[in-house]
């Protein structure tokens, strides 16, 4: 997708958070010429101004090559992708808002992890019945171990892109991928979607044992255990076993997990420590996407007859006042069982995992 200067074309981020700030310098700085929409216009007018963000990843400029706007219009016109880095409950509106603007030429990338809040759907969902065209529009997902932070630094990482059009998961890999962000594909959109949205819940879980001064094995059996629940409930759903030990499952957990710039291990920590989430949230420039997951993910636990042990204890942690320490402890005394034993929710009222 070359443009007449011999440029690779333009590229849409909607979305000037931390997320979207970092894929627009990445993306810049590998030759594309990007558009960096904000919903704020002071953001906007300081990266045309002298080149940062001033709320997000200040510390790194960006390329001249990315021009920031407000205007959504503006930001779409002949581009060659859109890719939406705006939070989980933000994407309804942004897709409304982007409805009198749709060509039939553009594919969408959904970069967010989360699902929407009022109804658990997955966000590649919302997005298709605002701007799919019946199917007709592609869309595609993007997930993996891509802390916003070492992605702007150019720390080398991968991520993957999901779709079920594989002509288009094959330009989104070609579109997004430079020697320091190595993007791979897979067809299970479902399981792509869903391993980057729950490793969230756990990420909380693990912010809570680091929290409360637990060890290196501790968070080991933690993301085992997580990684088994999650993808019990994939299967359940649809995905496929495997994904959830690739690259936006099992990369995304040990990323998020075991990192103190994950914004979701944050509230984790926080809340083991005595704080209340409303006044952590406050605290808060950006989402905490696992928080309101736990939710999502806890109705569907429930209508699919899954076990999901630590999700439940994390969410009741989360909305139901139980105490970090009482969480913990309900994990390590339920009752014994297989390791790889199927079970379901419905199968034993302990919730065993």
């Amino acid at each position: 997708m070359p443009d007449e200067s011999g440029g690779r074309g333009t590229i849409t981020i909607i979305g000037a958070g931390s997320w979207g700030t970092a894929l627009s310098r990445a993306l810049g700085q590998a030759g594309w010429r990007v558009r960096l929409w904000s919903r704020r216009a002071q953001i906007a007018e300081a990266i045309r101004r002298n080149r940062h963000n001033p709320d997000y990843l200040s510390e790194f400029e960006l390329p001249p090559s990315v021009e920031a706007t407000t205007d959504l219009g503006e930001a779409v016109a002949d581009t060659a992708m859109v890719v939406l880095a705006v939070p989980s409950q933000g994407v309804g509106e942004i897709c409304e808002g982007l409805r009198p603007h749709v060509v039939h030429d553009w594919g969408i990338v959904s970069a967010a992890k989360g699902l929407e809040h009022e109804t658990g759907r997955r966000l590649s969902v919302v997005i298709g019945d605002h701007l799919g065209e019946g199917g007709r529009r592609p869309i595609a997902v993007l997930s993996g171990p891509n802390l916003a932070s070492e992605v702007a630094a150019g720390v080398a990482t991968a991520s993957v892109a999901a779709c079920a059009d594989a002509a288009f998961a094959s330009a989104v890999q070609a579109a997004l991928s430079t020697p320091r962000f190595r993007v791979y594909t897979n067809s299970d959109v479902l399981g792509v979607e869903l391993g980057g949205a729950l490793k969230n819940i756990i990420a909380i879980g693990a912010g809570i044992s680091d929290g409360l001064g637990f060890g290196d094995n501790t968070k080991a059996a933690l993301l085992t255990r997580g990684l088994a629940e999650i993808t019990r409930l994939g299967v359940a759903l649809g995905a496929r076993g495997e994904t959830f030990r690739g690259l936006s499952g099992m990369g995304d957990m040990v990323a998020t997990c075991a990192s103190s710039k994950s914004r979701n291990h944050l509230v984790g920590r926080e809340l083991a420590n005595g704080r209340k989430l409303p006044d952590i949230l406050g605290g808060m420039t950006q989402i905490a996407e696992g928080v309101e997951t736990a939710r999502a993910a806890r109705r569907l636990a429930e209508a699919t007859e899954v076990a999901m042990p630590i999700a439940k204890v994390v969410h009741a942690v989360l909305f139901e006042g139980m105490e970090p320490r009482e969480a913990v402890k309900s994990l390590m005394t339920r009752a014994w069982r297989d390791e790889l034993e199927p079970e379901s929710g419905a199968e034993r009222g302990d919730g065993a995992g």
